[in-house]
């Protein structure tokens, strides 16, 4: 019998809906080969399409740090007894775009490896990125027991869950191959004046697209920066910065950074 490969996320709070959790399913069902399951620990299965298995949040263990920017709700997949799953699995953050067979991502390395995608924002610190990142199940119950003995110090101390993850890891992490996956804002939309020239890229052998932060996927379809955002033109975006009385300083670069066009090949992907 061929071993089932698990896909796992995390969805809690109002930012992504169930709509996102179906779209991971639906992109890995197109980009998979053999059997495989799709996994959602989640505070509310509301609208989740019913082939993807639902759990509760992993228990923390500890409240949740409040003086650090990291999702360490994560740091819950990582428990001994993670309702008693077991094997590998590979996490894939809500808002990627899945853009080419993820059977590879299964195939690197040893089964028992740690493998996060690179995070090239910090490019002189050897950092994962936990958007993509693989591990087996259970394997790792210290990463947790050892946070939540000492969350808000450790919480300080990394600031970010993948920062922590990073440094925890016995033994250390491998990387998944950088063409694999990759950065929207960095591989994709590219240096800030390009944004005005062209669309953003699909990088070559790119499997797995991240969206850290802002656009998400659904902003990156329609060429704007956030919800409350409205996609114009080159031109009429320049202006807006220029006309804003508020933009001076950092605020006014901030705007001008903060520009694409519609990106088709996202929506070519991210669907249903």
């Amino acid at each position: 019998m061929r071993e089932i490969k698990q896909i796992f996320c995390i969805k809690w709070g109002t930012r992504y809906g169930p709509e996102y959790v179906n779209r991971i399913h639906a992109m890995v069902a197109r980009n998979i080969t053999g059997p495989f399951r799709v996994y959602c620990f989640t505070d509310d299965v509301t609208g989740i399409r019913p082939e993807v298995a639902c759990y509760p949040l992993p228990d923390l263990g500890c409240p949740v740090p409040a003086n650090a920017p990291g999702k360490f709700r994560k740091l819950g997949l990582w428990n001994a007894d993670l309702f008693g799953l077991t094997g590998v699995a590979l996490f894939l953050d809500l808002d990627i775009v899945i853009t080419d067979s993820l059977d590879a991502l299964f195939e690197y390395g040893q089964p028992d490896d740690v493998i996060l995608a690179r995070n090239w924002v910090k490019p002189f610190e050897r950092l994962g990125q936990t958007s993509v990142f693989r591990f087996p199940v259970g394997k790792h119950g210290y990463l947790l027991e050892d946070f939540r003995a000492n969350a808000e110090s450790l919480a300080q101390k990394y600031q970010f869950e993948q920062r922590y993850v990073t440094h925890a890891v016995r033994g250390g992490i491998k990387f998944f191959p950088s063409a694999w996956v990759r950065h929207f804002r960095l591989d994709c939309l590219g240096p800030w004046p390009l944004r005005y020239l062209r669309p953003a890229v699909l990088p070559r052998n790119a499997r797995v697209i991240m969206f850290p932060g802002k656009p998400d996927p659904a902003d990156a379809i329609l060429g704007r920066w956030s919800e409350k955002a409205i996609h114009q033109s080159p031109w009429q975006h320049l202006r807006a910065a220029g006309r804003g009385e508020h933009l001076t300083g950092w605020r006014f670069w901030h705007h001008v950074k903060r520009y694409l066009y519609p990106v088709s090949w996202v929506r070519e992907h991210w669907r249903e």
